[in-house]
């Protein structure tokens, strides 16, 4: 008789909690080695580091809360992702991406090409009634009494989607039956081939909230944005080069949102948002990522990681597996 597999037990970098801290007083990524280094080089981050020490067991808590008290409004979400909720565009790239004999140049004619030189690509995703109905349930949780965390350092107003147990009906699936093949071909420098895990969760801007996000780069190997709605002007989202790169901020792209649509691009890739003009916007981020290539080089510290043991999900993607045989991303 066969037995069961263990699930995969995924970890964190240790310089979680001592590089990449967000100021945002300053819009700066600074660094934390201790007491004297952070006084000499920027001021006082304790508050910083002590509420990433904390995030894990404090995300399983609101987690559970959620789970047992809150009550949807559109709990047919939290079933499996169905094709009907995702785009035609959309289903026939992954179609055609998971199809014998499946290659670059046969991709590139079903989605938009934003920039070849950085590797930027568009499509829709979902189907105008899923992002109304997914909405609905955001803003229903939003007025909620539930304990809500910060969808990260630089976002104040959101979602995060496994803490609201969205994770393995809706972004899971999208990830395993359809983002892997797509992004397979797109970016197989990247571990495109390789995703198992991945972080998701949705940010809204809006006057009097959040308007704009500086610039950074994502703690992924490949991202997925999602604009969702509403109605709004401006912010545009802008490119720059891959954050190792000289000059990476040089002659920045800028590429507006498409309600539907996603882009797709490198972690690595810098890039920030403008201000909003007027209106409401809620964008569906997925950070997506494979312990292929992280294991090998945390993208945050650029060493080796130093992994710390994470309860919670599926942690920062790295895990204590021997590092597989694959190619990673080139600095272009």
């Amino acid at each position: 008789m066969a037995t069961a597999r263990a699930p995969r037990r995924f970890c964190r970098c240790a310089c979680f909690c001592t590089e990449n801290l967000y100021v945002a007083r300053y819009r700066l990524h600074v660094r934390f080695q201790g007491e004297q280094q952070l006084l000499r080089d920027y001021g006082r981050l304790e508050q910083e580091v002590e509420r990433r020490q904390r995030l894990g067991q404090e995300s399983a808590a609101r987690k559970a809360l959620i789970s047992s008290s809150y009550h949807p409004a559109r709990p047919d979400l939290y079933n499996t992702l169905q094709d009907e909720a995702l785009a035609p565009e959309f289903l026939a790239a992954a179609e055609y991406s998971a199809s014998p004999g499946a290659d670059l140049e046969g991709l590139l004619q079903r989605l938009e090409m934003v920039s070849g030189e950085k590797r930027i690509y568009r499509l829709p995703v979902f189907t105008a009634p899923f992002c109304r109905a997914l909405l609905e349930e955001l803003e229903h949780f939003e007025q909620s009494d539930m304990p809500k965390g910060r969808p990260n350092t630089m976002n104040n107003y959101g979602v995060l989607l496994h803490e609201l147990g969205l994770d393995e009906p809706l972004v899971t699936p999208l990830r395993e039956r359809f983002l892997q093949p797509l992004m397979a071909l797109l970016y197989p420098d990247c571990g495109g081939g390789w995703l198992d895990s991945h972080r998701a969760f949705v940010v809204k801007y809006a006057l009097g909230q959040d308007r704009e996000l500086g610039c950074h780069y994502d703690n992924a190997e490949l991202t997925l944005n999602v604009a969702l709605g509403k109605t709004f002007t401006g912010g545009a989202l802008y490119f720059g080069g891959l954050f190792q790169a000289p000059s990476a901020l040089a002659r920045p792209l800028e590429v507006e949102h498409v309600v539907g649509q996603g882009i797709l691009h490198r972690g690595g890739q810098l890039h920030g948002a403008r201000p909003l003009g007027t209106g409401e916007r809620w964008n569906l981020v997925i950070w997506l990522r494979a312990s292929a290539v992280r294991n090998r080089l945390c993208p945050m510290c650029c060493r080796k990681p130093d992994l710390v043991d994470d309860d919670e999900g599926f942690g920062d993607g790295f895990t204590r597996e021997e590092p597989t045989a694959v190619d990673v991303c080139m600095l272009t």
